[in-house]
């Protein structure tokens, strides 16, 4: 089990990483694979605000992976940790589009 939390973190470092390149870009950021991001009124802040949605969704990620280090191997426990990065991937889904409505221009 501490192989399968080993790698759950190293998928988490790999969102975190996601947002520290998204708050270094110069240019605006995307989002969904193969969509080219919309025209920005204020790049900075929307950058920010992108990187800022990874950062916390890596967070949230390790503390959905914490169950590795508790539960014994097939636990029934793991189907809500799936559950809940599913229901993780929607949440973010939804707070991006709301970022992207904040800088979209006009």
């Amino acid at each position: 089990m501490i192989i399968g939390f080993v790698i759950w973190s190293f998928c988490a470092v790999l969102i975190f990483i996601v947002g520290v390149v998204d708050l270094k870009s110069a240019k605006p950021v995307g989002f969904f694979t193969g969509v080219k991001p919309p025209k920005i009124t204020d790049v900075k802040k929307y950058n920010k605000a992108v990187a800022l949605l990874w950062f916390i969704t890596g967070i949230v990620f390790e503390l959905i992976g914490l169950p590795f280090l508790f539960l014994k191997q097939n636990s029934p426990a793991f189907v809500f940790m799936m559950l809940a990065t599913v229901a993780l991937v929607i949440v973010m889904m939804v707070v991006y589009l709301s970022i992207s409505r904040k800088y979209e221009k006009k």
